[in-house]
């Protein structure tokens, strides 16, 4: 049995029942970049973060479904907001109690914007799939606690949605997709952007008001980028994208909290720092930027996932990048903190700490 219709069944079969004081939660929509778990839960993925060395820098060392030696930008910042880390939503350990104190992730390695992003992954879940099963989320929690109650956890939640990237390097750069040949640059962008204001307004007419949008870092300086070009050196094609796919978001965002009702809907933008940390490591504490800790060696690449065949570097915390597509716990710490210092997040849940001042730079 498909194992989304087998926990949708599952968690739907539970009693009603009101629950006061609620949390605020958090439910995350993304790629690889922000996924805890769910393409392991599908069977026929080619994308999936189980071997190791995946998460050895995280809890027990084992992997947990992150495609990374640690945490991701997601973990980083809900803990210092004081948000509990949401689980994967294909775990089959979910229920309507772990939804209601701790979310849902969503997220799923080679998923897109687009439909048919990262199709060659044969199984992911792409955001209209993701928003889809928030939906299914939604029915569960409201036949447990009730239309009113329902409506209030769902307001004071926060949303992120991290996408974008495999939409490039996963759909419009490479010539076997249609929309390579179909869109310039500009027109795939303007694509891209009729197509996710479609989706946040859909998540906002579900009651998603705090929802923070992740722009793209300089996806052509990642390790495979370098290593298919002919020098080695950051592909300033692709990099380009990313810059007009975040100011174009940077404007969708904006309109959408003009037009949609109690929006508040942030961009979060961290490109300017990621590329100083691969321009300029030594500065950050990194000794390299430009080829992953985790590969097969110099010899052997682009080795795209990290096994247990590979080879480690000897200081992980010294790498920009773990594997051939994704950063390093410690490169994801970063890029949070960059955030942070931008949004000026509040901490939730009682603490009281007080909000980060905004950086000068906003």
């Amino acid at each position: 049995m498909n194992p989304i219709i087998t926990i949708v069944t599952l968690l739907l079969i539970s009693g009603h029942r009101r629950i006061e004081g609620q949390k605020v939660v958090q439910f995350i929509f993304g790629d690889s970049l922000s996924d805890v778990g769910n393409n392991n839960y599908l069977s026929k993925s080619l994308a999936k973060a189980n071997l190791p060395f995946y998460g050895i820098d995280f809890g027990n060392g084992l992997p947990n479904g992150r495609y990374s030696n640690g945490r991701t930008v997601a973990d980083i910042i809900g803990d210092h907001i004081g948000l509990p880390r949401p689980p994967a939503f294909l775990d089959p350990s979910l229920s309507e109690d772990v939804i209601l104190q701790n979310g849902v992730n969503y997220a799923s390695g080679g998923g897109g914007i687009l439909n048919n992003t990262g199709g060659y992954f044969i199984q992911r879940l792409c955001f209209y799939k993701q928003i889809e099963l928030f939906q299914g989320t939604q029915q569960l929690i409201t036949a447990n606690i009730g239309k009113k109650a329902a409506g209030k956890f769902f307001e004071q939640a926060n949303y992120v949605v991290a996408l974008g990237s495999n939409d490039f390097i996963n759909n419009y750069l490479m010539p076997v997709y249609q929309d390579s040949w179909t869109y310039t640059g500009d027109g795939f962008v303007d694509y891209l952007m009729e197509t996710l204001g479609a989706q946040l307004t859909i998540l906002h007419g579900l009651g998603a008001r705090n929802l923070m949008v992740f722009g793209l870092g300089p996806m052509g300086c990642i390790p495979l980028q370098r290593v298919l070009g002919n020098n080695g050196e950051c592909q300033e094609k692709t990099n380009n994208l990313a810059l007009k796919f975040n100011s174009a978001t940077a404007k969708l965002i904006d309109g959408l909290n003009k037009q949609l009702t109690n929006a508040s809907f942030k961009f979060g933008d961290a490109y300017d720092v990621v590329n100083d940390v691969i321009s300029n490591p030594n500065k950050y504490g990194f000794k390299n930027s430009d080829s992953p800790c985790c590969s097969f060696g110099n010899n052997i690449r682009p080795a795209l996932t990290c096994t247990p065949m590979s080879q480690l570097c000897k200081d992980r915390s010294k790498y920009v990048f773990w594997d051939e597509y994704h950063p390093s716990d410690k490169a994801n710490e970063l890029m949070a903190k960059e955030l942070i210092k931008k949004l000026g997040f509040v901490r939730v849940n009682g603490s009281i700490a007080p909000a980060i001042a905004p950086s000068g730079d906003d």
